[in-house]
């Protein structure tokens, strides 16, 4: 039994993978259909989508990069949105509230690494907008526990990328180690990379941007940057550390080759296309480390949205009518954006 304060239609507007397949494709992988408004289990809340931020992962699910968790899933896991219903055991958020969900929505608790704080790793985690339906849709489920406050000083749209861009862009920026008064090289420039850059600047850390797009390229100068080229060009100065953001596997060499000796290149994507055999002594030698990064905790979400406020982390985005939610999808695929997507799914 639920506890609700608002009229809950029994269905509604959602965005569904049909077929994975190219964004180009006919027919198209994602369709506009009905379904059923979902109901709150134990320990879970129904969620009025506000807004929903469009992620490369939600491209990767679309397209068949990453394999079908769940069939005519609804993708979308940088939501914002009221609470408008408490399934049973419910006590962390009241009716009214706006919260956050992200990618990670539920782990085990009980495997060895959910007990020693590495819960990204549960063999048995669920994600958002994979295995269960996500929030390019009117309403959405999640277990409270695993939501997030949402800090006041931001809107509904600036707060949802920093649900999964923010967030993930953090955890590879703790796993790369970068050194104090260090220089970090950021490959790729979109969502994640964009915030991930006004982090390390408010810290005094000098970075570099590799990207393929010329407005990408111009929107990292301008927010501070000390250089920007393209994707492939040697780096200006040699790096201390470095974050591949863009799923490109033969940017690794490059990347690896800027670094100093001791320096450290984290891979922030779910996916990635193969990486070429490497010369270990022309591209690991020297004590380099090569890491990956899956997920995060909820930890490290609480720690960045914390940091966020405080060193008031300013998204861009580029809004876009719920409606449209296939044509944001290209626009990210295409790579050259300033900033982050996000569809206006409903009004506060």
């Amino acid at each position: 039994m639920t506890e609700q304060n608002e009229t809950i239609p029994e269905t509604m507007r959602a965005w569904a993978v049909t077929t994975p397949g190219p964004l180009n494709g006919d027919p198209a992988p994602l369709k506009l259909v009905e379904k059923p408004v979902p109901t709150p289990g134990r320990g879970e809340v129904l969620v009025k989508v506000l807004t929903c931020g469009v992620c490369h992962t939600d491209l990767h699910v679309t397209e068949g990069d990453l394999p079908v968790h769940r069939e005519h899933v609804t993708p979308g896991h940088e939501i914002v949105g009221r609470v408008v219903a408490q399934g049973p055991e419910t006590q962390r958020f009241a009716l009214g509230d706006r919260i956050g969900i992200p990618w990670f929505r539920h782990a085990c608790g009980v495997c060895k690494f959910c007990r020693s704080g590495h819960e990204n790793l549960c063999p048995h985690s669920v994600y958002t907008g994979w295995d269960h339906d996500g929030g390019y849709a009117e309403y959405v489920t999640v277990p409270e526990g695993f939501a997030y406050r949402i800090p006041e000083r931001f809107d509904s749209l600036t707060a949802a990328p920093l649900l999964c861009a923010g967030i993930i862009g953090y955890r590879a920026f703790e796993r790369a180690n970068v050194p104090a008064g260090g220089r970090l090289g950021l490959y790729g420039f979109g969502g994640s990379a964009h915030i991930t850059a006004q982090i390390a600047l408010a810290q005094g850390i000098e970075v570099h941007v590799f990207t393929r797009g010329r407005d990408a390229q111009q929107f990292a100068l301008e927010l501070g940057c000390a250089s920007a080229q393209g994707a492939y060009d040697p780096s200006p100065v040699p790096l201390d550390s470095s974050i591949m953001f863009a799923p490109v596997g033969d940017m690794v060499l490059p990347a690896l080759a800027s670094l100093v000796p001791g320096g450290t290149l984290a891979l922030a994507g779910i996916h990635m296309s193969d990486v070429p055999t490497m010369n270990y002594q022309d591209y690991l030698f020297h004590e380099k480390t090569l890491t990956s990064v899956e997920s995060n905790t909820r930890r490290d979400g609480e720690e960045f949205l914390t940091l966020a406020d405080r060193l008031d982390i300013e998204p861009a985005l580029t809004e876009y009518p719920f409606e449209r939610a296939d044509q944001a999808l290209r626009h990210v695929k295409g790579g050259n954006i300033k900033g982050a997507c996000v569809l206006r799914v409903s009004r506060d």
